[in-house]
């Protein structure tokens, strides 16, 4: 496995990440604990969670996954080697404290003990924004328009309330989670001027059906050092073709869920069908072609893959070996250029 800089953080985690947010929704406990044994023999150190997760969203679920982590975690005696990122809530979503998730020092507070206590531990490697506490253009939404309706909470007031909780060793390092460019550079911008951490990664929908990222959010991980963690690097499954042909495999997720079919569109399905095409001509298999392609990206820290099987996780894993040649990338790149980025 190869390990990669988070950040400046001084912390080497695993190009792949082990995401999470299937537990308590399509994974039961003990499948959880079996995953996280299973990543973790393979070299895998980064652990990603949601104080929201599972998804989707329920008021009866919410909790459960980072439950399942903290289960895992009780008692092991390697938790130093390992790192454990999870993330507190933006506005709008009623499932967690009663819908009133914001940004605020009180609900950042409430929010990080009760994820510590979840998880059985005293301190969260990585603590990540989910998403903007402002109107902002992420979830694939298209058209800003200017306005924030009350929603935001001074970022001076959310960067300052972080820093806090730096300082007394709950938190070792930020992040943020469905930013933008100028998101990104205005809380750097902060932590420069008032000596407060500073972000150290961005976790972004990255794929081959979505490469929305390098407009602009590549060269700002770059340059400032705050790589990519990619997450839905498989379109929620779609990538590995097992959803063309209209097929619609039992107990698959965007079988359960019709809500996670963006990537499920007719320029989404054709440059998917190139895709499974390109990697079978290859003798490839296309979900690994697609996992190494997001592997093989300067700008990534860490790749989050998901499973809800374990054969689908030794695959996902396996991905991490698998070095693209050139004529593929090129290939790729062709693909790409030719439906010209269907799912921003």
């Amino acid at each position: 496995m190869e390990y990669r800089p988070l950040g400046t953080s001084g912390i080497d985690v695993s190009a792949l990440c082990l995401g999470t947010m299937t537990w308590g929704e399509q994974n039961s406990e003990a499948e959880a604990h079996e995953q996280l044994d299973y990543a973790v023999a393979q070299g895998i150190n980064f652990i990603d969670a949601a104080e929201m997760y599972p998804v989707p969203p329920r008021k009866e679920t919410q909790g459960l996954t980072e439950q399942y982590i903290g289960s895992w975690l009780r008692g092991r005696k390697d938790r130093d080697k390992l790192v454990i990122a999870t993330k507190i809530a933006g506005p709008g979503l009623d499932t967690v404290r009663n819908g009133d998730s914001r940004f605020t020092p009180a609900q950042l507070r409430e929010a990080i003990d009760a994820s510590l206590q979840r998880m059985q531990t005293d301190y969260i490697d990585l603590y990540q924004l989910h998403w903007p506490a402002r109107n902002a253009n992420y979830f694939g939404k298209l058209g800003y328009q200017p306005g924030d309706a009350g929603l935001m909470t001074p970022m001076e007031d959310t960067l300052g309330e972080l820093n806090e909780l730096v300082r007394e060793g709950k938190i070792l390092n930020i992040g943020l989670s469905n930013e933008t460019a100028w998101g990104v550079m205005r809380f750097l911008h902060l932590a420069e001027q008032h000596g407060w951490p500073r972000v150290q990664s961005v976790q972004n929908p990255y794929n081959l059906l979505n490469r929305s990222y390098e407009v602009g959010l590549a060269e700002v991980s770059h340059r400032e050092r705050c790589g990519l963690l990619a997450y839905s690097p498989l379109g929620f499954g779609v990538l590995s073709g097992k959803y063309l042909g209209g097929r619609q495999p039992e107990n698959a997720r965007l079988t359960l869920y019709t809500r996670f079919q963006r990537y499920l569109n007719e320029a989404g399905i054709k440059a998917t069908e190139a895709y499974v095409k390109l990697a079978r001509d290859a003798g490839l298999d296309p979900a690994q072609m697609a996992l190494a392609f997001v592997n093989s990206r300067p700008f990534l820290t860490s790749n989050i893959i998901g499973a809800t099987s374990m054969d689908q996780l030794r695959s996902n894993i396996d991905s991490a070996s698998l070095t693209l040649s050139p004529d593929i990338l090129e290939a790729i790149d062709a693909i790409h250029a030719q439906r010209s980025n269907p799912c921003p």
